[in-house]
């Protein structure tokens, strides 16, 4: 039975979706402006893996993730590099995806856009208004009236009255309330606009998924997720929005992802330890780095450091490890009285909890290790658990060889000119030339190649 710790009531709760067999689950994706970062990863991995076991679960799961493609900070940017708007997203956009495949994600069934969504945005506004939920202010700008939504801070269990004397003294002098936020935004010249019932103008950040999650999921869905950065005010946002528009519950579960650290302090641009995802990749193997994401449970904060990414290489090595010199290309059925397959069940509806799942992949790996000189097809039944149960976390899908002889830089050297260094060095050992042996040992093991003599053969693979 699956339980999902949700942020809405601050507990773990036994998941039961609105429909029986059904998920829906909306994840707030990314404003495209700039190259993704290892925040961006680490939270959009998470929902990958946990897309994944609901499908592997059986459920019917229906997974939006946004593209948030008009903002303050897009303008901006466009205007700073001289270049149209749909430029630089469109740009943006292809990276996103180019780095989301290099980790493994596996792609949402429906990804809008909020360009692409003005008119539902418009629609919900208007309800807003004609409910007295949302006025216009002096400047023409829509504001949405907090204070008259009496549930605000049910998510972030923030006290309104503390936010509204916390607000700084320069608020918008149309503003009903401090707290109050924008919904649509006059506009302005040279910046983009669309036309509705209140002039030409253009969305605020936080209508733009309430407006999306609807076109897609409907008013009542099953689970809304997104990092613990946009608990809030965009997620405690969001539901003011869309139950005071629809008059009914919004999402009945809330996912919030850890933030990352680097060398246990805040990630930041100001701190000089911002790194991309790009940045990241030529420096690891992009599996390796998607397993680093995994180690940590989904909630907790992940320390980015070399000697964690290290340690990841090197776990995800031993797996793989244990089924090289294994034929995997007939493997048997998994059987579903496996007792690990119950134990990695029983990590996996426990909130997702990823390192306990790892875990059972270790005790898998160990088994095989001892099966493969005493009992092939016992080895061969567990290898199969292994690559099945590493599929439903995006791991171990690669052939061992492929792995183990990829560079973590991403830049492998010429395999071939490996492969006669290895042959020159056999023949030496067979002439008993061991200083040519040892030299081209020390040569390879120097460009991160690691020789292992077994069964009368050499093999090899990168560190």
């Amino acid at each position: 039975m699956l339980n999902i710790y949700n942020s809405l009531s601050q507990s773990k709760e036994t998941f039961k979706p609105i429909k029986p067999g059904k998920v829906s689950m909306y994840v707030c994706g990314i404003t495209i402006y700039d190259y993704s970062h290892i925040g961006h990863a680490r939270t959009f991995v998470s929902f990958d893996v946990i897309a994944r076991y609901l499908r592997y679960s059986g459920y019917d799961l229906t997974f939006i993730r946004n593209i948030t493609d008009i903002d303050d900070k897009i303008i901006a940017r466009a205007n700073e590099n001289k270049e149209s708007i749909h430029e630089l997203t469109a740009r943006f956009e292809k990276i996103m995806h180019e780095d989301f495949d290099s980790l493994g994600m596996i792609k949402p069934d429906i990804e809008p856009k909020a360009t692409e969504s003005i008119n539902e945005i418009i629609e919900i506004i208007q309800t807003l208004m004609d409910k007295g939920f949302a006025y216009q202010g002096e400047d023409g700008d829509i504001y949405y009236h907090v204070p008259k939504f009496e549930d605000y801070g049910k998510l972030s269990k923030q006290n309104l009255e503390a936010l509204q004397a916390g607000e700084r003294v320069g608020v918008a002098s149309d503003k009903k309330s401090p707290m109050d936020f924008v919904l649509w935004k006059m506009a302005k010249p040279e910046e983009p606009s669309w036309s509705s019932p209140w002039g030409e103008g253009r969305p605020g950040w936080h209508i733009e998924c309430s407006a999306m999650s609807k076109k897609c999921l409907g008013d009542h869905f099953d689970i809304h997720g997104g990092g613990s950065d946009l608990q809030f005010p965009h997620h405690e946002n969001e539901i003011a929005q869309s139950e005071a528009a629809n008059g009914c519950c919004f999402a009945n579960t809330w996912i919030h992802t850890g933030m990352v650290q680097v060398d246990k302090e805040k990630m930041s641009k100001s701190l000089n330890n911002f790194f991309t995802i790009r940045e990241v990749l030529a420096l690891y193997r992009s599996e390796s780095v998607r397993y680093f994401m995994l180690s940590s449970h989904y909630r907790s904060q992940l320390n980015y450091s070399e000697e964690n990414l290290k340690a990841a290489d090197a776990s995800l090595e031993r797996l793989y490890l244990s089924l090289r010199d294994l034929d995997l290309s007939n493997l048997p059925e998994v059987s579903t009285d496996s007792d690990y397959l119950a134990k990695f069940k029983q990590a996996m509806d426990d909130d997702f909890n990823t390192p306990e799942a790892m875990a059972v992949l270790f005790e898998l790996a160990k088994e095989i290790n001892r099966a493969k000189s005493t009992d092939l097809e016992r080895a061969l039944l567990l290898a199969a658990e292994l690559i099945e149960l590493g599929g439903v976390l995006g791991i171990l899908q690669q052939s061992p060889e492929a792995f183990l002889k990829s560079s973590s830089s991403g830049e492998d050297s010429d395999d071939s000119r490996i492969g006669q260094l290895i042959a020159e060095r056999n023949q030496a050992r067979a002439d008993k030339n061991w200083a040519r042996a040892d030299e081209i040992r020390d040569q390879l093991q120097a460009e991160g190649v690691v020789l292992e003599d077994k069964a009368g053969e050499t093999v090899w693979r990168r560190e």
